[in-house]
């Protein structure tokens, strides 16, 4: 029986170890079913994920993202210490208009996924942040490629919509993307069984 009990802890142990812990978002999102299994890449990548008509912006790697915030804010005239930086490096994805970014930082995690703290990231004709933020991302991507001496590649995007988001919205998205020239990228779905 001891020795069971050994086996039963050394498995549970294993199985923590080496899972990876779902990462919390700022809007809960059912992603529509698919049975196309191609993984996401695990660096080089942003994601957009819309959900409720908001639109939410994320970078994989602390540089690229620091790097980001400093480039939209050299581009939008908004100064931020470096301790909100870091502070934002730690952040995988949000979803408010840049002039309400300090407010977002100075919150702590939980405060920030709360329900209706983020608005969204605009992106209509007069004020098109999302277009902005794509931008830099793809500028501070190359930016950490090249002072890593890594081959030069563009930034892949995957957009993660909700099953029941209405098609404007993520037409609009994807209008984005082709303007800024993006005419390739990922579409999340979740995995079902296949058809009978």
């Amino acid at each position: 029986m001891a020795a069971m009990c050994d086996i039963a802890f050394l498995l549970l142990t294993f199985f923590i170890m080496t899972s990876t812990a779902r990462l919390p978002e700022p809007i809960e999102i059912t992603t529509p079913a698919s049975t196309v299994q191609i993984k996401l890449p695990d660096v080089n990548l942003a994601t957009i994920t819309v959900g409720k008509e908001k639109v939410f912006f994320g970078t994989v790697g602390q540089p690229t993202r620091m790097l980001m915030l400093e480039k939209m804010a050299e581009r939008y005239g908004i100064e931020f210490t470096e301790d909100e930086k870091k502070r934002f490096s730690l952040i995988e994805s949000f979803g408010v208009d840049i002039r309400q970014l300090k407010s977002l930082i100075a919150m702590d995690g939980a405060d920030r996924m709360k329900e209706g703290v983020q608005s969204g990231i605009p992106m209509d004709s007069l004020n098109d942040q999302l277009s902005d933020w794509i931008q830099a991302a793809r500028e501070a991507n190359l930016e950490i490629l090249k002072e890593n001496d890594e081959k030069l590649r563009d930034l892949d995007i995957a957009i993660k919509g909700d099953a029941n988001e209405a098609y404007p919205t993520i037409k609009k998205v994807m209008d984005v993307l082709q303007k800024k020239g993006k005419n390739n990228f990922y579409l999340v779905t979740g995995l079902r069984g296949e058809d009978f």
